[in-house]
């Protein structure tokens, strides 16, 4: 079964930079696609930024251009650097997989998740 642990998160200052880490484990083949997701109370989970193992990137136009992911396979670690933040980047965050596929697809392929790490942006 694969596994996904969340850290790094915490409160940032509006403008400031945090960097979210997710450790993968209980897998032999790297080759699918991981992504990072939020959510805040009362409104759906939204895909943010996700990668496959080729380092082929997609993002959200909301983080595109001050988000960046990346994945560690040599220590297998997704990370998401959080740079410019905004008071609307406040959410929970969640590490996901999509097992189904070398490449990314649709942001409801996605079935495995971890717990999820906070992230609150302030003044």
């Amino acid at each position: 079964q694969v596994k996904l642990v969340e850290s790094g998160g915490g409160s940032v200052q509006t403008g400031g930079s945090l960097t979210l880490s997710c450790a993968a484990s209980g897998y032999t083949d790297s080759d699918f696609c991981m992504a990072w997701f939020r959510q805040t109370p009362g409104k759906e989970r939204e895909g943010v930024a996700a990668v496959d193992n080729r380092g082929i990137v997609h993002y959200a136009d909301s983080v595109r251009g001050r988000f960046t992911i990346s994945k560690d396979n040599t220590n297998n670690t997704l990370y998401l650097q959080m740079n410019s933040a905004k008071f609307e980047d406040t959410a929970m965050y969640y590490c996901a997989a999509d097992l189904g596929s070398s490449w990314c697809r649709r942001w409801e392929d996605f079935g495995r998740w971890g717990q999820g790490t906070q992230v609150t942006v302030s003044s």
